[in-house]
């Protein structure tokens, strides 16, 4: 029986690019000099730091941009809330998210199930598995879950006929 995959992944080594790349920006720009702005990656994600939020808003642009241009999705990244820093700077988290949770899980099936395409849609830990009798059913069902916003990103792998 034909079948796939629905998942929400990161391309990890194009997300360390653009942070290099980011970090580089950030260490040669003028409008940065003296505003200790950095990005530092973490098990969570990110911390951003600087001496203003304004900075720290900046550098954030500068990191999407980076991001944007290496075609990573911003749907997987969320920028926290400043807080106080050491030495009386300014820090954020931008926390990552990856694969999907159960409640957007239990949409995507809800939508396939409305759909009514033939084929079943099943959840599996992070990813959910659509499988069906024929292809074209399974092709449809990608074209369909492609057109709806469920707030993250989408791939479509591990195609089996």
């Amino acid at each position: 029986m034909p079948s796939f995959d629905v998942v929400s992944k990161l391309n990890w080594s194009e997300v360390n690019n653009a942070l290099d790349q980011a970090k580089r920006e950030i260490s040669q720009r003028f409008d940065f000099k003296g505003t200790g702005a950095s990005i530092e990656k973490t098990d969570a994600g990110f911390v951003i730091a600087a001496n203003a939020d304004d900075r720290i808003k900046a550098v954030y642009d500068v990191l999407q941009e980076k991001l944007i241009r290496r075609k990573v999705s911003l749907k997987h990244f969320e920028l926290g809330d400043p807080g106080p820093g050491p030495k009386g700077t300014r820090k954020v988290a931008v926390s990552v998210t990856e694969g999907i949770d159960t409640d957007k899980a239990k949409s995507i099936v809800k939508h396939v199930k409305d759909s009514k395409l033939k084929v079943q849609a099943a959840i599996q830990q992070d990813t959910v598995r659509i499988s069906g009798k024929k292809k074209d059913d399974l092709q449809t069902a990608i074209a369909d879950l492609r057109a709806q916003d469920f707030d993250i990103e989408l791939q479509f792998v591990n195609f089996r006929d």
